[in-house]
């Protein structure tokens, strides 16, 4: 019999959280997806959540006429009826703020919890300020606490979090990538992320400007939305490039393939940015090399832990724009190395980080979990 397993995110379908998505639809379970916040307030597929008649009329008169405070929240106990309702065995997290809005429903009824961290919930210094207290306490309930990156590790360890409950899991890309037949024909690059602080996508487009000066008939495809679009737009306009930048918006992955196998490499200048805010392990990073593209990036986060530098990419200090140039002109004039950077990439991330591999580790891990607690 299947695990009932209930999915926690704060959001239903943001298109640059593709691992959530995968892990609604791959997980080896009976999913059940929960979002609208921290503490979910959707069910996916049903009816809003909430109590019913006679549990608010309750609820009124403790808070009311009693003066009595309820011990759960009504959100709370939505979710509490839902989980008895669906007969959940197990609630996976995603984001660490998840997890803390989740532990009270999740003690109350003595399910376990698995939490995801994912990047800023790890990083972004506001964020580890609300919930200093808060973090140490749901890493002792929690039964495994998951990494993306080696560096994310090191810091849940500084937080607090027992080292026999963490786990370094990182993603895994879509087998549509592993299918790509890069041609390699266009002296271009491709960038795919949202237009964020962490991202830098700035950084990109000055670097490229510099390619642009010696290749004048390079092109720089970047693919995403968010804050920064416009901005990088006006940019490209003052630097005379723009004609050489096509921005595309928001894609999805079958919309990108055509470039992915015209392009001669992918490019991503993450840094961290000024609220700490840091990325885990890139997912377009994984997807560019598993699509055989060398990639120029940073060394940053989880980067370095999927991307070897010299072999598989090509890797510049933070905020290094003159740096990330040059490696971007040392793939226009050296193909055939390039090519062979990319290959070995593909092969790099199919036998280590597959999504095959990324499914495998979880699903595992969420049967040990619920194994050991039945039988406590």
């Amino acid at each position: 019999m299947k695990i009932n397993l209930a999915l926690i995110s704060p959001n239903q379908n943001a298109y640059s959280e593709t691992f959530i998505q995968n892990h609604k639809k791959y997980f080896d379970a009976n999913v059940k997806f929960y979002y609208g916040g921290y503490l979910p307030v959707f069910l996916e597929e049903e009816a809003l959540l909430g109590l019913n008649k006679k549990e608010r009329i309750i609820r009124y008169i403790k808070e009311k006429i009693l003066r009595k405070k309820p011990e759960y929240t009504e959100k709370e106990k939505a979710l509490i009826n839902s989980f008895r309702k669906h007969e959940i065995n197990i609630v996976y997290a995603e984001y660490g703020p998840s997890g803390v809005a989740v532990m009270k429903v999740c003690k109350k009824l003595e399910l376990p919890l698995i939490v995801n961290f994912h990047g800023y919930d790890a990083s972004v210094t506001d964020i580890l300020k609300e919930y200093k207290d808060l973090y140490p306490e749901m890493f002792q309930y929690a039964s495994k606490i998951i990494a993306v990156s080696k560096y994310m590790y090191s810091r849940l360890l500084s937080l607090g979090c027992p080292p026999e409950k963490l786990e370094y899991i990182t993603y895994g890309p879509e087998d549509i990538f592993f299918d790509q037949t890069p041609a390699y024909t266009e002296n271009a690059f491709l960038a795919v992320g949202r237009f964020v602080d962490k991202k830098a996508p700035y950084y990109t487009i000055l670097a490229f400007k510099k390619v642009v000066e010696k290749y004048p008939d390079a092109k720089l495809y970047i693919a995403g939305e968010g804050p920064l679009f416009n901005a990088c737009i006006n940019l490209s306009h003052y630097l005379k490039i723009h004609s050489n930048v096509r921005f595309l918006g928001k894609c999805k992955h079958e919309d990108l393939m055509p470039y992915y196998a015209k392009v001669k490499g992918y490019v991503q200048h993450s840094v961290t940015a000024s609220n700490g805010d840091m990325e885990g392990t890139p997912v377009a990073i994984l997807e560019a090399s598993a699509a055989a593209l060398p990639v120029v990036s940073t060394i940053h986060a989880g980067i370095p832990d999927v991307i070897i530098d010299g072999e598989t990419g090509l890797l510049v200090k933070e905020h290094d724009v003159e740096e990330m140039a040059e490696k971007m002109i040392w793939i226009l004039e050296n193909p055939q190395q390039a090519v062979k950077m990319g290959e070995t990439g593909r092969k790099n991330i199919m036998e280590n980080f597959s999504m095959n591999m990324h499914l495998k580790k979880l699903n595992t891990l969420i049967e040990q979990v619920c194994n050991k607690n039945c039988n406590a």
